[in-house]
């Protein structure tokens, strides 16, 4: 028998064959309705990673997932498959190629790591679309809302708890001007800073020294604010330019 005898083509089309083909059809539809409920805020927020992304990630993890529960079916049976597939091996090479994917997202700049929260649903996405492949539904589901919940509401929980924030500071100072260590620790502790010490990098651009460092609030409370920062900044002694940012991922 030929491959392109009626014969063998219409065992593709078979009942069974297409019994399953319906159901890896309605795993795929529901992976990718989940992937859009996850992908929808961070598309609401302005991430780069959105709606599309999420779902093509999860949709593509379900399928993947999926087939590897029919071995049995796979070229309409004309190939064989002792003891079944291993869907583990699929789910390796899931998570192997979704890291690769979720390190595209992450930006570095300077003291500044961005991404980090969009890598991580990245990877939860996956995660989903691999419990619908292999036909957790309700975990699915579950996983779907508690992804979307914790990018939203969990940003707020955190703003209420005690915490530290940290800003990213870049000073540049006048030519000629050089800045004291301690001085600038007694001065970010008066605003409610403290210096992260590791974070200090020190470099001179034609004849100006520029630090760059982090500062870290007492407490949420007691750090000054951005602008009354920038304000006091723009008339500090020996401060020729500057640039800061929340610390933030």
């Amino acid at each position: 028998m030929t491959l392109l005898a009626p014969e063998f083509l219409k065992t593709y089309w078979s009942v069974p064959e297409i019994a399953v083909n319906i159901v890896v059809f309605m795993n795929i539809l529901g992976a990718l309705a989940l992937g859009l409920v996850v992908g929808y805020e961070r598309t609401f927020h302005g991430r780069a990673a959105g709606m599309r992304t999420y779902g093509l990630v999860c949709m593509a993890s379900a399928a993947l997932t999926v087939i590897a529960g029919y071995p049995d079916y796979w070229f309409a049976g004309h190939e064989a498959h002792g003891g079944g597939g291993d869907p583990t091996r699929i789910i390796q090479g899931i998570v192997t190629g979704i890291g690769f994917l979720g390190a595209g997202v992450i930006m570095k700049e300077g003291l500044n790591i961005s991404g980090l929260t969009t890598a991580a649903s990245i990877w939860a996405a996956s995660a989903i679309g691999v419990l619908v492949g292999v036909g957790f539904y309700a975990a699915a589901i579950l996983l779907t809302l508690l992804s979307a919940a914790c990018m939203m509401w969990i940003a707020r929980v955190e703003k209420w708890l005690p915490s530290h924030p940290a800003i990213a500071m870049t000073l540049q100072f006048r030519r000629d001007f050089h800045p004291e260590e301690q001085v600038l620790r007694r001065v970010a502790l008066e605003r409610g800073y403290d210096i992260a010490g590791d974070t200090l990098t020190i470099r001179f651009v034609e004849g100006r020294a520029e630090w760059r460092f982090v500062a870290i609030a007492l407490d949420h409370v007691k750090g000054a604010p951005l602008s009354e920062l920038a304000r006091e900044l723009s008339v500090f002694e020996g401060v020729e330019g500057f640039q800061m940012q929340h610390a933030r991922n």
